[in-house]
């Protein structure tokens, strides 16, 4: 594996008596793309969510690009500005265009100037394939396009580190496709991601490496040959067939209650 970009030692996190995460070991090499998978509840966005400090972690430890982010004394908003984060839902300003959306971050946290905000927001828009999009509101874009605007907010930013939770999950399945073709864009030019993901084919074709949670640790770790292709635990097994099997899916989702806190 390449220089560790993303360094996770012994994580916990608790909500009240319901422990989330159950001491997460994990790296991810610069420029390496991870998915995440595993059932509903098993910890991969409280993990994600870890990772910038969105939430705090019980104990352990996170490191991106060697600085140390569970650090009491470290300026989490410095450290931050090189970690991109898409989540499921678009969280988009409705009241601005979709050229407004991309500026406001980077003048308010980057202090760009309005014309150099600009310029790299026409750039990332491009990149996604929405620079026709410009001018528009965000009520006017399918949800695809809205995700796909949220994607280049975050690249305007020129992360070091992209974090993906879930970013198809909220979309009809017709427009997934553009999403997915943005992030295989991204991982061809090298940008360390993480992904929360149960895209199965993106994780196969694109992922460096898959990781399956269940029950708030890791439980398989490696090539995606062999956690989807040839799983050793039973548990990974389980998971994987009622993917393919989604009537027994439902079947065992109404049978227990999802966690209300520390979702995913």
């Amino acid at each position: 594996m390449s220089r560790p970009e993303i360094v996770i030692r012994d994580l916990h996190k608790s909500f009240g008596d319901n422990e989330v995460l159950r001491g997460i070991d994990l790296e991810i090499g610069q420029g390496e793309v991870v998915c995440v998978i595993g059932p509903s509840g098993s910890g991969k966005s409280t993990l994600l969510r870890c990772v910038n400090l969105l939430e705090e972690p019980t104990k352990g430890q996170v490191f991106v690009g060697g600085t140390e982010l569970t650090d009491p004394d470290v300026d989490i908003d410095a450290v931050r500005r090189r970690i991109g984060m898409v989540f499921q839902q678009f969280n988009l300003f409705p009241h601005l265009t979709v050229t407004e959306n991309l500026t406001l971050p980077q003048r308010r946290v980057l202090r760009r100037d309005k014309a150099s905000a600009a310029r790299v927001a026409a750039e990332n828009l491009e990149r996604v394939g929405l620079a026709e999009k410009a001018d528009a509101h965000p009520s006017s874009l399918s949800g695809g396009q809205q995700q796909r605007v949220a994607i280049a907010r975050a690249l305007a930013m020129g992360p070091e580190v992209m974090l993906f939770d879930e970013p198809t999950s909220a979309l009809d399945p017709e427009l997934v496709g553009d999403v997915l073709a943005v992030m295989r864009m991204l991982a061809r030019e090298g940008m360390t991601m993480m992904v929360v993901t149960h895209e199965m084919t993106f994780a196969r074709e694109v992922a460096d490496r898959v990781v399956f949670m269940d029950g708030g640790v890791v439980v398989e770790d490696g090539a995606p040959e062999q956690v989807i292709g040839a799983p050793r635990h039973e548990r990974t097994r389980h998971f994987l067939s009622r993917l393919l099997d989604p009537a027994m899916a439902e079947v065992e989702e109404g049978a227990g209650d999802r966690p209300s806190q520390g979702e995913g």
